[in-house]
């Protein structure tokens, strides 16, 4: 059982940053964040394979976000920039052990953190 402890959210102005962190209990096959605004399904947001570095990321995410990992501290990392009202929502740290059919199949999950961007 893969432990994910997430920390980083916040309140923000828009235009603004933050940089949420996602600590794993043991290495995995790849991490990732999703998140759920209010009355909305869940929605991936990026991802990122421990070998290689190998990132993805949804349209909403690309040219403002990035992920990273650190290997020695199996942690995860999603920088936030030039963050909309829009952007409002938990976020949630996935873990997968192995690759699916179009992409990993995250079957561990954090507790969510709340990210809240003000206009």
């Amino acid at each position: 059982q893969v432990q994910l402890v997430e920390s980083g959210g916040g309140l923000v102005q828009a235009g603004g940053s933050l940089r949420l962190s996602c600590a794993a209990s043991e290495r995995t096959y790849a991490m990732g964040w999703f998140r759920q605004a209010p009355g909305k399904e869940r929605e991936f947001v990026a991802h990122i394979r421990w070998s290689g570095g190998s990132t993805y990321f949804a349209d909403s995410a690309k040219g403002r976000f990035t992920i990273s990992r650190n290997s020695a501290k199996n942690t995860v990392y999603l920088q936030m920039n030039s963050l909309k009202p829009e952007d409002t929502a938990v976020y949630y740290c996935a873990a997968a052990m192995r690759q699916g059919l179009v992409r990993p199949e995250f079957d561990y999950w954090g507790q969510g953190t709340q990210v809240t961007v003000y206009s």
